[in-house]
């Protein structure tokens, strides 16, 4: 497990000195709300316990160099040539953190600064290790730097490092969950008005527990399918004349299936359909009935498999095989293309759904994939 001062001693062997602080942020599970983020519509991630942790002290110059326990090497640019097309590899994520943030304000000094990095957030696993790395930097620089920037300001430099130098096109779900989880507790956030709310999931109360499976596909957000998909969204509100599908109801359905093409109009329903289960899902949370949401993850799952068509036989298998373990619900999570799993299911029932999942992708055959309760906890802040 990454840790405050592990990490802290690795910025003390790279740079010869103490670091002025550590600070961490966490991975994040998308509970319900999948494609919905960049259409404007409604998402219910939550933090997980595995975090990203930097060390971080300010130097006399401008450079912003980064070295990690995860990769060899440091990674060095000066704050004042960063920008898009100038960084590739992993650095281009603390980097355009960096790059972003200087934009908001005159800095009060130079602005360079060590950082070092430890995570224990699988990468490309589906729980967005991104958002975990550009908000535990956005958190250090904040503070190192006197930016005084707003959780909006701090999501939005992690959403243009991603965007504009990493050449990642995602939206700003990750980032509000890294920034604002709490334990226990998911994030419902409008991606329209950035509005957000906390929402107890009460999990413990119901004796439940969300199961991650991760299939060990792994996805990239700059594939050729995501941007299609996002395409075909943006196909469909432009025939239907609305500013995004959020602006499209579940009442409307019938009507836009003579408006758009096949294709189009199962991308649509996927997105319109998955917007009112958020809204249904966070209904039943309010009202103290976790187990509920259950069978909203399963039609989830089946809209982004015959719909959107993101699933992959593996994910598709995970979710079966957790259904016929007795799971309250299963959907896949993250973007699609590979990636993970989760599962509502009774605390005491873990075990076999584990064994379930296991014996069913050796019959696959298909490596076992790694199966582990994930624990909504709580986001960014400062460690020492």
């Amino acid at each position: 497990m990454a840790s405050a001062s592990a990490t802290a001693r690795g910025f003390a062997a790279a740079n010869g000195r103490d670091p002025e602080g550590v600070w961490s942020a966490p991975g994040r599970v998308n509970l319900i709300g999948e494609h919905t983020d960049y259409n404007a519509g409604l998402v219910l991630p939550f933090a997980i316990s595995e975090r990203t942790v930097v060390a971080a002290g300010r130097r006399p110059d401008d450079v912003i160099a980064v070295s990690s326990t995860l990769y060899s090497g440091a990674v060095r640019a000066h704050l004042a040539r960063i920008a898009p097309g100038t960084v590739t590899g992993w650095g281009a994520y603390p980097l355009g953190v960096a790059w972003a943030l200087s934009q908001l304000r005159d800095l009060p000094g130079p602005g360079g600064t060590d950082l070092f990095i430890d995570s224990d957030v699988p990468a490309g696993g589906g729980v967005s290790s991104s958002a975990a790395l550009e908000m535990a930097v956005a958190r250090a620089l904040n503070d190192l730097w006197g930016v005084a920037a707003s959780d909006a300001e701090l999501v939005h430099a992690g959403q243009r490092a991603e965007n504009e130098i990493a050449g990642a096109p995602t939206g700003i779900m990750d980032q509000y969950a890294a920034l604002l989880g709490q334990a226990g507790a998911a994030v419902f956030l409008d991606c329209r008005t950035e509005d957000t709310r906390i929402v107890p999931l009460r999990l413990d109360q119901a004796g439940l527990d969300l199961v991650l499976i991760d299939t060990g596909e792994r996805h990239a957000h700059a594939a050729g399918g995501y941007a299609t998909r996002r395409a075909s969204c943006e196909k469909a509100a432009r025939e239907l004349g609305v500013p995004a599908l959020r602006d499209v109801g579940v009442e409307d359905l019938p009507r836009i299936a003579g408006v758009l093409d096949e294709e189009t109009f199962r991308r649509a329903r996927h997105v319109v359909t998955e917007n009112a289960r958020v809204a249904a899902a966070v209904a039943a949370l309010e009202a103290g009935d976790p187990a509920a949401v259950g069978p909203l993850l399963t039609a989830s799952h089946a809209s982004m498999r015959d719909d959107f068509e993101i699933s992959t036989p593996a994910l598709d298998l995970a979710v079966d095989a957790a259904l016929g373990a007795a799971a309250l619900g299963a959907r896949m999570t993250g973007g699609g293309f590979g990636g993970a799993a989760i599962a509502l299911i009774d605390r005491d029932r873990v075990p076999g759904l584990t064994a379930a999942v296991e014996s069913a992708f050796r019959a696959a055959p298909l490596a076992a994939p790694p199966v582990r309760r994930v624990t909504p906890s709580p986001g960014a802040h400062r460690e020492t």
